[in-house]
């Protein structure tokens, strides 16, 4: 099973909350739209970068149901249920909302640390759980464990429903180990703004995007240009964003993403403890960055 439409730009939506510590769907729409509008081919909700863990069961449902409505008809939606404890995630599949989701987006069991073994049979009980497109996530620096490429391999093979990875171990010796060994119709994405494009030059197919919830034009010219072979064009975008990837990244994701969307007026500057906001001197600096790069 291919899934084509993974390939180009998706983008991890942030979620905005009022200052009062609710989810602000407002603002929501205003980010949909304006991710939309700059070309995104697909969004992800209820990734990481939504503060997923700090959100309540029924918040998620929520929504996973505004982002479906809001941009039925324009671009896929792709919904992240994950987690640590297999049985819950196969709960989750079973009860979440995803008649109108094009894939699920699970991430490596986090903090438990399972063995190579532990991985497959954790992965494999998710694709047995649901009818979805499953596209795995590999991000050892928040899930303190990689899953190898041979792990990767493995279930793509085994698997008919997992028919993706998004990488961002940073590793390129796996990745590029991932890209050579992988089963024709795999899809291997960048979960890495800031290396997306030498990922796509030697073989994955897009990213899933931080930034393009701000920069959303941007990164998807970004990744059009390399995945049609326009490196020059590609480069010098890069190039342009470098600083603003460094000043997102620099404290923590998503702090830093909401930072620019606070600057830029579409969302408030807002996040669910323990995450908070970006420092006063890296807020001017963003600040300062966004004025100089209108």
């Amino acid at each position: 099973m291919a899934l084509t439409q993974l390939r180009g730009t998706g983008v991890a939506l942030v979620t905005p909350f009022s200052p009062q510590g609710d989810v602000d769907y407002d603002a929501l729409e205003r980010i949909i739209d304006h991710v939309i509008n700059g070309g995104v081919n697909y969004l992800v909700s209820l990734g990481t970068t939504g503060e997923t863990p700090t959100l309540s069961a029924e918040e998620k449902k929520d929504i996973v149901r505004f982002t479906v409505e809001k941009s039925a008809g324009r671009v896929p939606v792709i919904v992240g249920i994950g987690g640590n404890n297999t049985r819950e995630v196969i709960r989750d599949l079973e009860t979440y909302p995803l008649e109108g989701v094009l894939a699920v987006l699970s991430v490596s069991p986090y903090y438990s640390r399972p063995a190579p073994e532990g991985l497959f049979q954790h992965f494999q009980a998710v694709a047995q759980a649901t009818p979805k497109p499953v596209i795995l996530y590999n991000v050892p620096a928040r899930t303190g464990r990689s899953i190898p490429a041979e792990i990767t391999v493995r279930l793509a093979r085994a698997c008919e429903n997992i028919v993706a990875i998004k990488e961002a171990s940073g590793d390129m010796s796996l990745c590029m180990q991932l890209i050579r060994d992988k089963p024709e119709g795999f899809t291997v994405v960048s979960g890495d703004d800031m290396l997306t494009l030498m990922q796509i030059a030697f073989g994955m197919e897009g990213v899933i995007s931080v930034a393009a919830n701000f920069l959303a034009a941007d990164m998807s010219t970004l990744v059009n240009a390399a995945l049609d072979n326009r490196f020059e064009e590609a480069r010098r975008i890069q190039y342009k964003l470098l600083k603003g990837f460094e000043l997102m990244f620099a404290e923590n994701n998503p702090a830093g993403i909401k930072a620019f969307l606070a600057a830029s007026g579409l969302c408030q500057n807002q996040l669910r403890l323990p995450v908070t906001p970006v420092s006063a001197p890296l807020y001017e600096q963003i600040d300062h960055w966004l004025k100089s790069n209108p």
